[in-house]
């Protein structure tokens, strides 16, 4: 039996992506999604398993039936869904009377269940969120039933106001497969038999790293799986070191070279580090060159003239403090309460020299 896991779609969110993405975004991640309902097609793939939280939001009625249509295209493939802590079943959401066309089967209710698909031997249990916060351990009292060759759970949480679960338990109950909903970053937790498969796409900038599903194949009581990179973008987190004399233009060229070399599709946030001119004044506004750049931290200090500073000061705290450090090696703990140290005294002081 082959299967694709995949989670935390969120369609309809809006990421932050910068001025060249931000519009096209929330398309790319149906885009994405309709690109793995493809590679199911294509590779005859028996379950997709969506642990949670389809939607970012609680969906709208045109958009289940826009995601219909693509399960609609689907020959052989069956889908397994569950609603999360995002997309949870309201009262009045429209998941509880949707009449699906294609081959959709979704868990309505927050009481455990059984979906039997006798043709490939195969079990799945799960629930839907029907609030958004879960306290309760409900997995733990889920057992698999020995009904079909193949059982397999779908969960979405993991922590304590998302149906907290212990790894241990739950392995013990002996599923063959457990598809782990709700962290964005994909996750090992026990070796082909239990995995986070992260987001499909990153939707947030702090989901740095590779993100894709998880796929596998159940064959003689054995499980082999394999997480697939799959997203069209990443989140990057790099750090730019400038130096004493660099200005603002130079360093909007060093950032370009290295988002060149990182890969211009990538959406990234940059941390600047390292000594910049006292009077140099770094405008994150000029510094984007590709429009894909969604956050700069200035981290950068000031490379005063000590010696000056010092000789400027000789019969008070500053020229005292300055000499208390003068053996201080550049990027040491020490040079660095140096240049904050003099940074703090001269803005009491209201001098930038």
């Amino acid at each position: 039996m082959k299967f694709i896991h995949t989670a935390d779609i969120h369609l309809g969110a809006e990421p932050d992506a910068g001025s060249s993405y931000s519009t096209e975004r929330p398309e790319e991640l149906w885009n994405s999604f309709e690109r793995l309902l493809d590679v199911c097609e294509e590779e005859q793939t028996d379950l997709l398993l969506i642990a949670g939280d389809l939607f970012h939001r609680q969906p709208l009625r045109k958009e289940l039936k826009e995601l219909d249509y693509l399960f609609s295209r689907l020959t052989h493939t069956q889908v397994v869904l569950m609603a999360g802590n995002h997309d949870y079943l309201k009262s009045t959401s429209y998941y509880r009377n949707y009449p699906w066309q294609g081959p959709v089967h979704m868990f309505l209710s927050q009481r455990p269940a059984c979906m039997e698909f006798a043709e490939i031997g195969t079990c799945v249990y799960g629930l839907s969120y029907e609030q958004r916060e879960i306290t309760q351990s409900l997995y733990d009292a889920v057992r698999p039933q020995k009904r079909q060759p193949v059982e397999i759970l779908l969960v979405h949480g993991g922590d304590e106001k998302h149906i907290p679960f212990r790894k241990n338990e739950l392995v013990k109950q002996g599923y063959d497969y457990i598809a782990l909903g709700h962290i964005h970053l994909p996750a090992e937790l026990v070796k082909d038999q239990m995995y986070y498969a992260g987001s499909l796409e990153p939707t947030d900038k702090n989901d740095t790293g590779k993100h894709g599903y998880i796929k596998g194949e159940i064959k003689g009581g054995r499980t082999r799986v394999q997480f697939v990179p799959f997203a069209c973008r990443e989140y990057v987190h790099m750090e730019v070191k400038t130096e004493k004399d660099m200005t603002g233009r130079e360093l909007k060229e060093k950032i370009a070279r290295s988002i060149q070399e990182r890969g211009v599709q990538n959406i990234y946030k940059m941390i600047l580090m390292g000594f910049r001119d006292p009077d140099t004044i770094y405008d994150p506004g000029r510094l984007d060159t590709y429009g894909n750049i969604v956050e700069i931290l200035d981290e950068t200090k000031p490379a005063y003239d000590y010696e000056k500073l010092k000789t400027l000061n000789t019969d008070n705290l500053l020229g005292q403090y300055i000499e208390s450090l003068a053996d201080a090696k550049e990027g040491s703990i020490e040079a660095i309460a140096l240049a904050e140290g003099v940074q703090a005294m001269l803005e009491a002081k209201g001098s930038k020299i």
